[in-house]
């Protein structure tokens, strides 16, 4: 069973998110009252609905972490992401201090 409510806070503060901002999967729980709840995100965002710009989420070592959603996740994750102005190093991950967004806390 999953949490609804919480589901779509989650995908209203995502919507939220500008372009070429990202957020961490933790950022996202902290900024809605859920501290440690990062992995609740993961499984929000797995089921989230179209038209939502979950490309703008990451890890917490701005890494790209798409799982089974999409097949190639992480390539398209990344073009997007590089469509919006955002860079990636030699490891495939983006800066944290330039790129992420704190958004409005809720709790």
């Amino acid at each position: 069973m999953y949490d609804e409510p919480f589901f779509a806070q989650v995908y209203a503060l995502v919507a939220a998110i500008p372009p070429g901002r990202v957020m961490t999967y933790g950022d996202i729980a902290l900024c809605l009252g859920r501290p440690g709840g990062g992995r609740t995100v993961g499984w929000a965002m797995r089921h989230c609905p179209d038209g939502l710009p979950w490309h703008r989420v990451v890890n917490s070592r701005g890494a790209l972490s798409t799982g089974a959603r999409l097949p190639d996740g992480k390539l398209v994750q990344q073009a997007l992401l590089e469509e919006e102005g955002v860079a990636f190093d030699h490891a495939g991950r983006l800066d944290l201090a330039r790129y992420g967004w704190e958004g409005v806390r809720h709790g």
